[in-house]
């Protein structure tokens, strides 16, 4: 048995975490909601894996934020997008336990306007930045086992692949059999020397095309 040296982290003030490419903002139902529904109105299918419907008004969306922002035990961000300070989706920073060291981000609802982006990249860093700066322990990434574009993508982010939940959940009427990854303190210099790399700007041409895949990248870098 190992015995760590090991004291309960703070719980994430809602601090803004500043990016290169985006902002993360804690999510204000009032200032947000205009430019989120902008970017979200009429793409149903980006809630396909969602727990919750898609809202079908911009008054629904609303009700949606603002119920992330009273929400006890996350830190729901809105993703601002630093070449026009326009919020194009949410993320939270989740499934906080700081008597563990351990933090998970979910709900990843990116529009259309951020999927693929450097932003929704940048993203998945500064969160990760931000709970390791703590002091966290371990960083998860939770998604439904059908869910392969999710899974994919937790990969190129670097995270690592640990199993699969069954039966862990029923989400709208159905069985959803959960695949956890994770990151731990010990691999984040890697992981996110990593994501810097990939995400400066020698690493794009003129018109804004990656000259080396993140998946390159993490690979050059050792990261498993």
């Amino acid at each position: 048995m190992t015995t760590l040296d090991w004291t309960p982290r703070p719980f994430p003030p809602a601090n803004a975490l500043q990016g290169r490419w985006c902002r993360l903002e804690p999510v204000d139902p009032v200032r947000h909601l205009d430019d989120i529904w902008q970017a979200m109105a009429g793409h149903d299918h980006l809630w396909q894996w969602m727990p919750t419907p898609p809202p079908q008004s911009k008054a629904a969306y609303g009700e949606l934020l603002a119920t992330m922002a009273a929400k006890a035990g996350i830190v729901p961000f809105a993703v601002i997008d630093e070449a026009d300070g326009r919020a194009k989706g949410h993320l939270w920073m989740m499934e906080i336990r700081p008597e563990h060291g351990v933090f998970e981000v979910g709900f990843i609802t990116y529009s259309p306007s951020l999927q693929r982006t450097r932003m929704a990249t940048e993203a998945i860093y500064l969160v990760g930045e931000y709970g390791f700066s703590l002091g966290y322990r371990r960083y998860e990434w939770k998604c439904n086992n059908r869910n392969e574009p999710s899974k994919r993508a937790a990969l190129r982010f670097g995270f690592q692949y640990e199993g699969l939940f069954r039966q862990h959940q029923v989400v709208k009427g159905e069985n959803r059999d959960t695949a956890w990854f994770s990151i731990l303190d010990s691999e984040w210099p890697k992981v996110g020397q990593a994501f810097r790399t990939w995400l400066a700007p020698e690493n794009f041409d003129a018109q804004g095309q990656q000259k080396a895949s993140l998946g390159d990248v993490t690979k050059t870098a050792g990261v498993a």
